[in-house]
Parts: C-alpha cells; sequence; structure tokens
C-alpha cells in the first residue's frame, strides 16, 4: 500500500469524521473506498453483456406492457390539463 497526503477542505473533514465516527471505519479506508467506487470499477462488455443476458425475458410474466405500466405511475393529470 502506498502513502498519499491530501489537503481536504473542513467541510470534507467534517464529513469523514461523521462518516468514521458511525461506520467505525477509519478516514483511510473511507477514502479508498470512495476511490474505488468512482475510479477503480470500470466496466468490462462482456460484464455488461451478462447482466443483459441475466435480464433477459424478465418482464415477459407480466400482463401489462411497459409503456402502460410507466402510465400508471404516474400521478395526476397535469399534462391532460394543456399545462
Amino acid at each position: 500500500m502506498l502513502r498519499t497526503q491530501i489537503s481536504l477542505t473542513e467541510e470534507e473533514r467534517r464529513a469523514l469524521d461523521a462518516a468514521s465516527a458511525r461506520t467505525g471505519r477509519s478516514i483511510s479506508a473511507l477514502i479508498r473506498d470512495a476511490v474505488d467506487a468512482v475510479y477503480g470499477s470500470e466496466r468490462s462488455l462482456e460484464g455488461d453483456l451478462e447482466a443483459m443476458r441475466g435480464a433477459f425475458g424478465s418482464w415477459a410474466s407480466n400482463e401489462i406492457d411497459g409503456a402502460a405500466w410507466v402510465e400508471g405511475l404516474r400521478s395526476g393529470g397535469r399534462l391532460a390539463d394543456g399545462e
């Protein structure tokens, strides 16, 4: 593991202190997790294809089509009022 020094704003440090107290994890561990989440999770074509294959056909058992389902989620009639 490499040691790296960084500069943080007071707000950033307070956020890390709070997260550390809440989770019981070190600030270093929290920063490593954040770096991994933002920069370390590169997607692969094979991974994307595997996810698509796994989801293929998952809607087939529903009695309603996707467009009708989305319409059912929309609330009110604000668009029907001509606004």
